[in-house]
Protein backbone atom coordinates (compact mmCIF):
# COMPACT_ATOMS: atom_id res chain seq x y z
CA UNK A 1 0.00 0.00 0.00
CA UNK A 2 1.00 3.46 -0.63
CA UNK A 3 1.93 5.82 1.88
CA UNK A 4 -1.47 8.31 1.29
CA UNK A 5 -4.84 7.71 2.95
CA UNK A 6 -7.04 5.38 1.56
CA UNK A 7 -10.53 7.29 2.79
CA UNK A 8 -12.88 4.24 1.16
CA UNK A 9 -11.14 1.62 3.12
CA UNK A 10 -12.64 2.99 6.35
CA UNK A 11 -16.43 2.12 5.78
CA UNK A 12 -15.09 -1.35 3.98
CA UNK A 13 -13.27 -2.45 7.72
CA UNK A 14 -16.48 -1.19 9.62
CA UNK A 15 -19.17 -2.99 7.43
CA UNK A 16 -16.43 -6.33 7.55
CA UNK A 17 -16.61 -5.80 11.21
CA UNK A 18 -20.00 -5.94 12.10
CA UNK A 19 -20.87 -7.91 8.89
CA UNK A 20 -18.61 -10.89 10.37
CA UNK A 21 -19.20 -10.11 13.88
CA UNK A 22 -15.52 -8.67 14.69
CA UNK A 23 -16.94 -5.66 16.11
CA UNK A 24 -20.04 -4.41 17.09
CA UNK A 25 -21.82 -1.14 18.59
CA UNK A 26 -22.17 -1.47 22.57
CA UNK A 27 -26.80 -1.47 23.34
CA UNK A 28 -27.04 -1.74 19.49
CA UNK A 29 -30.34 -2.60 19.94
CA UNK A 30 -31.15 0.25 22.32
CA UNK A 31 -29.83 2.59 19.54
CA UNK A 32 -26.26 2.43 19.94
CA UNK A 33 -24.26 3.94 22.96
CA UNK A 34 -21.56 6.48 21.42
CA UNK A 35 -18.01 5.87 21.42
CA UNK A 36 -18.48 2.15 23.13
CA UNK A 37 -18.19 -1.11 21.31
CA UNK A 38 -18.67 -4.92 21.53
CA UNK A 39 -15.83 -7.48 20.40
CA UNK A 40 -17.62 -10.53 18.05
CA UNK A 41 -17.13 -13.88 18.17
CA UNK A 42 -14.17 -12.96 15.40
CA UNK A 43 -13.10 -9.80 17.53
CA UNK A 44 -12.07 -11.09 20.61
CA UNK A 45 -10.18 -14.00 18.89
CA UNK A 46 -7.94 -11.02 17.10
CA UNK A 47 -7.81 -8.98 19.98
CA UNK A 48 -6.98 -11.98 22.40
CA UNK A 49 -4.60 -12.51 19.55
CA UNK A 50 -3.22 -9.12 19.64
CA UNK A 51 -2.67 -9.21 22.94
CA UNK A 52 -1.01 -12.51 23.54
CA UNK A 53 1.87 -11.62 21.02
CA UNK A 54 2.20 -8.57 22.65
CA UNK A 55 2.71 -10.51 26.16
CA UNK A 56 4.88 -12.92 24.26
CA UNK A 57 7.12 -10.70 23.02
CA UNK A 58 7.80 -8.56 25.95
CA UNK A 59 7.45 -10.94 28.99
CA UNK A 60 7.68 -14.74 28.11
CA UNK A 61 10.23 -14.23 25.75
CA UNK A 62 12.41 -11.57 28.11
CA UNK A 63 14.39 -12.41 31.20
CA UNK A 64 13.76 -8.63 31.86
CA UNK A 65 10.64 -7.95 32.50
CA UNK A 66 7.52 -9.92 34.53
CA UNK A 67 3.58 -9.13 34.35
CA UNK A 68 1.13 -7.23 36.95
CA UNK A 69 -2.33 -6.97 36.59
CA UNK A 70 -3.32 -4.05 38.63
CA UNK A 71 -6.65 -2.43 40.09
CA UNK A 72 -8.74 -0.55 37.76
CA UNK A 73 -10.04 2.24 40.83
CA UNK A 74 -8.00 3.89 42.38
CA UNK A 75 -7.83 6.72 45.16
CA UNK A 76 -7.59 10.69 44.06
CA UNK A 77 -4.17 10.76 45.74
CA UNK A 78 -2.65 8.31 43.14
CA UNK A 79 -3.16 10.82 40.74
CA UNK A 80 -2.18 14.24 42.39
CA UNK A 81 1.04 12.58 42.37
CA UNK A 82 1.27 11.51 39.02
CA UNK A 83 -0.38 15.03 37.92
CA UNK A 84 -3.06 13.65 36.04
CA UNK A 85 -5.50 15.37 38.09
CA UNK A 86 -4.00 19.08 37.10
CA UNK A 87 -2.35 18.26 33.56
CA UNK A 88 -4.32 15.61 32.38
CA UNK A 89 -6.93 17.80 30.60
CA UNK A 90 -7.75 18.63 26.66
CA UNK A 91 -8.54 22.19 25.83
CA UNK A 92 -12.55 22.19 25.27
CA UNK A 93 -14.84 24.67 23.23
CA UNK A 94 -18.33 24.82 22.23
CA UNK A 95 -20.06 26.23 19.11
CA UNK A 96 -22.64 28.62 20.40
CA UNK A 97 -24.82 28.11 17.32
CA UNK A 98 -25.47 24.22 17.48
CA UNK A 99 -23.84 23.65 20.74
CA UNK A 100 -21.65 20.83 19.85
CA UNK A 101 -18.36 20.55 21.96
CA UNK A 102 -15.07 20.25 20.31
CA UNK A 103 -11.86 19.64 21.52
CA UNK A 104 -9.72 23.03 19.85
CA UNK A 105 -6.22 21.13 18.84
CA UNK A 106 -8.07 18.72 16.84
CA UNK A 107 -9.74 21.49 14.85
CA UNK A 108 -8.96 21.87 11.25
CA UNK A 109 -9.99 25.66 11.31
CA UNK A 110 -10.05 26.90 14.82
CA UNK A 111 -12.42 29.60 13.61
CA UNK A 112 -15.17 27.29 11.79
CA UNK A 113 -17.35 25.07 13.11
CA UNK A 114 -17.25 21.55 11.26
CA UNK A 115 -20.63 20.60 12.78
CA UNK A 116 -22.96 23.45 11.47
CA UNK A 117 -20.23 25.70 9.81
CA UNK A 118 -20.77 28.86 11.59
CA UNK A 119 -17.45 30.81 11.89
CA UNK A 120 -16.48 33.06 14.93
CA UNK A 121 -18.91 30.52 17.14
CA UNK A 122 -16.39 29.11 19.55
CA UNK A 123 -16.38 30.05 23.22
CA UNK A 124 -12.84 30.47 24.70
CA UNK A 125 -11.33 27.80 25.11
CA UNK A 126 -11.36 26.17 28.94
CA UNK A 127 -9.35 23.34 30.48
CA UNK A 128 -11.62 19.71 30.43
CA UNK A 129 -9.90 16.61 32.81
CA UNK A 130 -10.26 13.53 30.85
CA UNK A 131 -10.44 11.23 33.85
CA UNK A 132 -14.06 9.62 35.12
CA UNK A 133 -14.74 9.95 38.68
CA UNK A 134 -17.19 8.01 40.58
CA UNK A 135 -17.55 7.40 44.45
CA UNK A 136 -16.80 4.16 46.55
CA UNK A 137 -19.29 2.91 49.70
CA UNK A 138 -22.71 4.00 50.34
CA UNK A 139 -21.50 8.16 50.78
CA UNK A 140 -20.65 10.44 47.98
CA UNK A 141 -18.38 13.99 47.87
CA UNK A 142 -15.15 14.30 49.81
CA UNK A 143 -13.61 11.42 51.04
CA UNK A 144 -15.94 9.25 48.74
CA UNK A 145 -14.51 9.50 45.44
CA UNK A 146 -12.28 7.85 43.27
CA UNK A 147 -11.21 7.78 40.01
CA UNK A 148 -11.11 4.93 37.14
CA UNK A 149 -7.70 4.88 35.55
CA UNK A 150 -6.73 6.69 32.70
CA UNK A 151 -3.89 4.58 32.10
CA UNK A 152 -2.27 1.29 33.35
CA UNK A 153 0.72 2.89 34.38
CA UNK A 154 0.36 4.28 37.68
CA UNK A 155 -0.73 0.70 39.02
CA UNK A 156 3.20 -0.31 37.94
CA UNK A 157 5.22 2.72 39.50
CA UNK A 158 2.96 2.28 42.70
CA UNK A 159 3.83 -0.93 43.00
CA UNK A 160 7.25 -1.07 42.11
CA UNK A 161 8.67 -2.01 45.73
CA UNK A 162 6.21 -4.55 45.92
CA UNK A 163 7.59 -5.96 42.84
CA UNK A 164 11.17 -4.99 43.24
CA UNK A 165 11.34 -7.38 46.33
CA UNK A 166 9.30 -9.88 45.36
CA UNK A 167 10.46 -10.77 42.12
CA UNK A 168 14.63 -10.22 42.75
CA UNK A 169 14.80 -8.40 39.48
CA UNK A 170 17.71 -5.58 39.41
CA UNK A 171 17.53 -2.55 37.10
CA UNK A 172 17.25 -2.48 33.97
CA UNK A 173 14.21 -4.63 34.36
CA UNK A 174 10.60 -4.41 33.00
CA UNK A 175 7.06 -4.39 34.58
CA UNK A 176 4.61 -4.67 31.95
CA UNK A 177 0.65 -4.87 31.94
CA UNK A 178 -2.45 -5.47 29.68
CA UNK A 179 -5.99 -3.75 30.69
CA UNK A 180 -8.78 -1.79 30.32
CA UNK A 181 -8.24 2.69 30.94
CA UNK A 182 -11.14 5.18 30.69
CA UNK A 183 -10.69 8.52 29.20
CA UNK A 184 -13.67 11.20 28.99
CA UNK A 185 -12.95 12.21 25.77
CA UNK A 186 -14.32 15.08 24.49
CA UNK A 187 -14.59 14.14 20.20
CA UNK A 188 -14.39 10.21 20.64
CA UNK A 189 -14.81 9.04 17.13
CA UNK A 190 -12.48 6.88 13.69
CA UNK A 191 -14.38 3.38 15.09
CA UNK A 192 -12.81 2.11 17.91
CA UNK A 193 -9.60 4.54 17.44
CA UNK A 194 -10.76 6.72 19.83
CA UNK A 195 -13.00 5.77 22.35
CA UNK A 196 -13.94 6.66 25.97
CA UNK A 197 -13.11 2.39 27.36
CA UNK A 198 -10.14 0.83 25.48
CA UNK A 199 -7.68 -1.87 26.28
CA UNK A 200 -3.82 -0.67 26.74
CA UNK A 201 -0.46 -2.66 26.62
CA UNK A 202 2.08 -1.09 28.66
CA UNK A 203 5.26 -1.86 29.83
CA UNK A 204 7.48 0.32 32.27
CA UNK A 205 11.06 -0.70 32.11
CA UNK A 206 13.24 0.73 34.83
CA UNK A 207 16.96 1.31 34.47
CA UNK A 208 19.91 3.22 36.28
CA UNK A 209 20.21 7.08 35.13
CA UNK A 210 22.96 6.88 33.02
CA UNK A 211 21.74 4.35 30.65
CA UNK A 212 18.50 5.64 29.62
CA UNK A 213 19.65 7.46 26.68
CA UNK A 214 20.55 3.32 25.12
CA UNK A 215 17.48 2.22 26.13
CA UNK A 216 15.35 4.76 24.96
CA UNK A 217 16.76 4.02 21.76
CA UNK A 218 16.38 0.39 22.15
CA UNK A 219 12.83 0.49 22.94
CA UNK A 220 11.90 2.70 19.70
CA UNK A 221 13.55 0.20 17.41
CA UNK A 222 12.29 -2.65 19.20
CA UNK A 223 8.89 -1.17 19.16
CA UNK A 224 8.55 -0.54 15.55
CA UNK A 225 10.17 -4.48 14.70
CA UNK A 226 7.44 -5.73 16.51
CA UNK A 227 4.42 -4.67 13.82
CA UNK A 228 6.86 -5.33 10.99
CA UNK A 229 7.22 -9.26 12.50
CA UNK A 230 3.53 -9.63 12.70
CA UNK A 231 3.36 -8.67 9.13
CA UNK A 232 2.34 -4.80 9.03
CA UNK A 233 3.58 -3.62 5.29
CA UNK A 234 6.46 -1.08 6.40
CA UNK A 235 4.95 1.60 4.17
CA UNK A 236 2.35 2.13 6.63
CA UNK A 237 4.48 2.40 9.66
CA UNK A 238 6.80 5.01 10.66
CA UNK A 239 8.41 6.39 13.68
CA UNK A 240 7.85 9.67 14.70
CA UNK A 241 9.36 12.42 17.19
CA UNK A 242 7.71 14.68 19.35
CA UNK A 243 8.29 17.95 19.10
CA UNK A 244 9.09 19.72 22.22
CA UNK A 245 5.70 21.36 22.67
CA UNK A 246 3.80 18.06 22.07
CA UNK A 247 5.50 16.48 25.09
CA UNK A 248 3.62 15.05 28.40
CA UNK A 249 4.24 16.71 32.12
CA UNK A 250 6.81 13.85 32.64
CA UNK A 251 8.24 13.20 29.51
CA UNK A 252 11.24 14.37 27.92
CA UNK A 253 11.46 12.54 24.85
CA UNK A 254 8.89 10.69 23.32
CA UNK A 255 8.64 9.16 19.68
CA UNK A 256 5.07 7.68 18.20
CA UNK A 257 5.06 4.52 16.20
CA UNK A 258 2.44 5.60 13.65
CA UNK A 259 0.28 3.72 11.09
CA UNK A 260 -1.25 5.00 8.08
CA UNK A 261 -4.85 4.72 8.85
CA UNK A 262 -7.68 6.13 6.19
CA UNK A 263 -7.63 9.67 7.42
CA UNK A 264 -3.89 9.97 7.46
CA UNK A 265 -0.81 9.06 9.91
CA UNK A 266 -2.11 8.59 13.49
CA UNK A 267 -0.77 6.65 16.57
CA UNK A 268 -0.29 3.38 17.44
CA UNK A 269 2.06 3.39 20.28
CA UNK A 270 4.18 5.73 22.47
CA UNK A 271 7.47 5.54 23.84
CA UNK A 272 8.74 7.90 26.50
CA UNK A 273 11.48 8.58 28.38
CA UNK A 274 9.45 9.60 31.89
CA UNK A 275 12.43 10.05 33.66
CA UNK A 276 12.28 9.61 37.34
CA UNK A 277 9.41 11.76 37.41
CA UNK A 278 6.76 9.38 38.67
CA UNK A 279 8.87 7.43 41.54
CA UNK A 280 9.94 10.78 43.07
CA UNK A 281 6.48 11.73 42.79
CA UNK A 282 5.21 8.55 44.45
CA UNK A 283 7.83 9.10 46.70
CA UNK A 284 7.19 12.64 47.80
CA UNK A 285 3.25 12.25 48.29
CA UNK A 286 3.18 8.55 49.93
CA UNK A 287 6.02 9.41 52.00
CA UNK A 288 7.22 6.13 51.34
CA UNK A 289 11.63 5.74 49.94
CA UNK A 290 11.01 4.07 46.61
CA UNK A 291 14.84 3.36 45.01
CA UNK A 292 17.19 0.76 44.35
CA UNK A 293 19.64 0.19 46.56
CA UNK A 294 22.50 -1.91 44.78
CA UNK A 295 23.67 -4.56 47.79
CA UNK A 296 27.05 -4.82 46.50
CA UNK A 297 27.74 -1.70 47.08
CA UNK A 298 25.21 -0.42 49.04
CA UNK A 299 24.45 2.77 46.90
CA UNK A 300 21.00 4.08 45.83
CA UNK A 301 19.25 5.80 43.36
CA UNK A 302 15.69 6.20 41.99
CA UNK A 303 15.46 4.35 38.51
CA UNK A 304 14.48 6.13 35.27
CA UNK A 305 11.38 4.67 33.22
CA UNK A 306 11.32 4.24 29.46
CA UNK A 307 7.96 3.46 28.98
CA UNK A 308 6.30 1.68 25.29
CA UNK A 309 2.81 2.35 25.62
CA UNK A 310 0.17 0.94 23.04
CA UNK A 311 -3.08 0.74 22.40
CA UNK A 312 -4.76 -2.72 22.09
CA UNK A 313 -7.99 -1.69 20.63
CA UNK A 314 -6.25 0.56 17.87
CA UNK A 315 -3.58 -1.70 16.95
CA UNK A 316 -5.95 -4.48 16.20
CA UNK A 317 -8.43 -2.26 13.82
CA UNK A 318 -4.55 -1.22 12.14
CA UNK A 319 -3.88 -5.07 12.17
CA UNK A 320 -7.24 -5.63 10.06
CA UNK A 321 -6.52 -2.30 7.93
CA UNK A 322 -3.48 -3.46 6.85
CA UNK A 323 -4.59 -6.77 6.19
CA UNK A 324 -7.44 -6.06 3.95
CA UNK A 325 -7.21 -6.58 0.17
CA UNK A 326 -9.79 -6.97 -2.66
CA UNK A 327 -8.40 -9.02 -5.49
CA UNK A 328 -9.29 -10.69 -8.51
CA UNK A 329 -9.62 -14.13 -9.21
CA UNK A 330 -11.55 -15.92 -12.18
CA UNK A 331 -13.31 -12.40 -12.92
CA UNK A 332 -14.71 -12.50 -9.64
CA UNK A 333 -13.59 -10.05 -6.70
CA UNK A 334 -12.43 -11.99 -3.42
CA UNK A 335 -11.99 -10.04 0.21
CA UNK A 336 -9.00 -11.46 1.48
CA UNK A 337 -7.50 -10.96 5.28
CA UNK A 338 -3.59 -11.61 4.92
CA UNK A 339 -3.46 -11.77 8.65
CA UNK A 340 -0.27 -13.13 10.16
CA UNK A 341 -1.09 -16.60 10.84
CA UNK A 342 -0.50 -15.85 14.60
CA UNK A 343 -3.28 -13.41 15.00
CA UNK A 344 -5.72 -14.81 12.59
CA UNK A 345 -8.66 -15.12 14.40
CA UNK A 346 -9.16 -18.74 13.52
CA UNK A 347 -5.92 -20.81 12.53
CA UNK A 348 -7.54 -23.41 10.67
CA UNK A 349 -11.49 -24.34 9.41
CA UNK A 350 -12.75 -27.68 8.92
CA UNK A 351 -15.02 -28.15 5.72
CA UNK A 352 -17.09 -30.85 5.01
CA UNK A 353 -17.55 -31.26 1.76
CA UNK A 354 -20.98 -31.62 2.03
CA UNK A 355 -23.85 -31.70 4.72
CA UNK A 356 -24.14 -35.64 3.93
CA UNK A 357 -23.89 -37.80 6.89
CA UNK A 358 -21.23 -40.35 5.42
CA UNK A 359 -19.03 -36.99 5.36
CA UNK A 360 -19.80 -35.83 8.99
CA UNK A 361 -17.70 -38.36 11.43
CA UNK A 362 -14.80 -38.30 9.66
CA UNK A 363 -15.15 -34.39 9.58
CA UNK A 364 -15.81 -34.23 13.24
CA UNK A 365 -12.81 -36.82 13.71
CA UNK A 366 -10.67 -34.21 12.04
CA UNK A 367 -11.86 -30.97 13.86
CA UNK A 368 -10.70 -33.45 17.48
CA UNK A 369 -7.65 -34.04 16.09
CA UNK A 370 -6.93 -30.05 14.73
CA UNK A 371 -8.93 -27.72 18.07
CA UNK A 372 -6.75 -28.75 20.66
CA UNK A 373 -3.47 -27.49 18.64
CA UNK A 374 -4.97 -25.01 16.86
CA UNK A 375 -7.71 -22.20 17.53
CA UNK A 376 -10.22 -23.99 14.26
CA UNK A 377 -14.04 -22.87 12.95
CA UNK A 378 -16.24 -26.11 11.48
CA UNK A 379 -18.88 -25.09 8.82
CA UNK A 380 -20.74 -27.23 6.51
CA UNK A 381 -23.34 -24.89 5.39
CA UNK A 382 -23.27 -23.37 1.63
CA UNK A 383 -21.13 -24.57 -1.68
CA UNK A 384 -17.86 -25.14 -0.70
CA UNK A 385 -16.43 -22.41 -2.96
CA UNK A 386 -18.48 -19.58 -0.55
CA UNK A 387 -17.37 -21.48 2.46
CA UNK A 388 -13.59 -20.69 1.23
CA UNK A 389 -14.35 -17.36 0.80
CA UNK A 390 -15.72 -16.57 3.82
CA UNK A 391 -12.71 -17.98 5.46
CA UNK A 392 -10.75 -16.01 3.12
CA UNK A 393 -12.43 -13.07 4.30
CA UNK A 394 -12.03 -13.40 8.05
CA UNK A 395 -8.18 -14.45 7.86
CA UNK A 396 -8.29 -17.86 8.06
CA UNK A 397 -5.09 -19.02 6.93
CA UNK A 398 -6.01 -22.79 6.18
CA UNK A 399 -8.80 -24.93 4.95
CA UNK A 400 -8.70 -28.46 5.31
CA UNK A 401 -11.76 -30.16 3.61
CA UNK A 402 -13.03 -33.76 4.11
CA UNK A 403 -14.21 -35.40 1.15
CA UNK A 404 -15.72 -38.48 -0.38
CA UNK A 405 -12.17 -39.69 -1.13
CA UNK A 406 -11.49 -39.09 2.43
CA UNK A 407 -13.30 -42.37 3.66
CA UNK A 408 -11.46 -44.60 1.55
CA UNK A 409 -8.16 -42.88 1.46
CA UNK A 410 -7.44 -41.05 4.73
CA UNK A 411 -6.49 -38.32 3.07
CA UNK A 412 -8.00 -34.39 3.60
CA UNK A 413 -7.33 -31.65 0.78
CA UNK A 414 -5.56 -28.45 2.97
CA UNK A 415 -6.23 -24.70 1.29
CA UNK A 416 -3.84 -22.23 1.82
CA UNK A 417 -5.44 -18.58 1.88
CA UNK A 418 -3.47 -16.40 0.05
CA UNK A 419 -2.09 -18.81 -3.06
CA UNK A 420 -5.21 -20.61 -2.85
CA UNK A 421 -3.16 -23.80 -3.53
CA UNK A 422 -4.10 -26.74 -2.30
CA UNK A 423 -2.17 -30.13 -0.89
CA UNK A 424 -3.17 -33.39 -0.58
CA UNK A 425 -2.09 -34.56 3.42
CA UNK A 426 -2.88 -37.78 5.01
CA UNK A 427 -4.79 -37.29 8.21
CA UNK A 428 -1.99 -39.30 10.47
CA UNK A 429 0.55 -36.52 9.15
CA UNK A 430 -2.23 -33.72 9.51
CA UNK A 431 -0.61 -32.59 12.89
CA UNK A 432 2.88 -32.15 11.85
CA UNK A 433 1.84 -30.86 8.52
CA UNK A 434 0.03 -28.09 10.40
CA UNK A 435 2.85 -27.47 13.14
CA UNK A 436 5.15 -26.89 10.34
CA UNK A 437 3.17 -24.06 8.29
CA UNK A 438 1.65 -22.71 11.31
CA UNK A 439 4.32 -22.17 13.97
CA UNK A 440 4.46 -19.84 16.86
Amino acid sequence: MAQTPDPALFDKIVNLSKRRGFVFQSADIYGGFRSTYDYGPLGVLLLRNVKDQWWRSMVQLRHDVVGLDAAVLSPPAVWEASGHLANFTDPLVDCRECNERFREDKLEDPNTCPNCSSTDSFTEARSFNLMFKTHAGPGEGSGHEVYLRPETAQGIFTNFMNVLNTSRKRPPFGIAQIGKSFRNEITPGNFVFRTREFEQMEMEFFVPPDEVSQWYEYWRNERLNWYLNLGMTAENLRLRDHESDELSHYSSETADVEFMFPWGWDELEGIANRGDFDLTQHAKHSGERIEYVDSSDGSRYVPHVIEPAAGATRTTMAFLMDAYAEEEVNDDTRTVLHLDHRLAPFKVAVLPLSKKEALTPTAREVFDIVSPLHMTDYDETQAIGKRYRRQDEIGTPLCVTVDFDTIEDRAVTVRDRDTMAQDRVAIDQLVGYLAERLPE
